[in-house]
């Protein structure tokens, strides 16, 4: 018997895998683990972590160029 109700889970519901979140943003292990920690389950809250930490990173990488 298929007891198939059509309930399907998202994969937006999903959380992020530490190794393929890293590969989608190109962070480090460690910087995608920090983010997944600091923003929790939500891909959308994670994946604009990511885009506000490598800007500034960026930015900091910028001012260190200056000196």
């Amino acid at each position: 018997m298929n007891y198939d109700f059509g309930i399907a889970i998202r994969s937006d519901d999903q959380p992020y895998e530490v190794t393929s979140f890293a590969k989608k943003h190109g962070l480090t292990i460690p910087a995608a683990d920090a983010v997944l920690f600091a923003k929790g389950p939500s891909r959308t809250a994670c994946d604009a972590a990511a885009l506000a930490f490598l800007c500034a990173v960026a930015a900091y990488a910028k001012k260190q160029s200056v000196r």
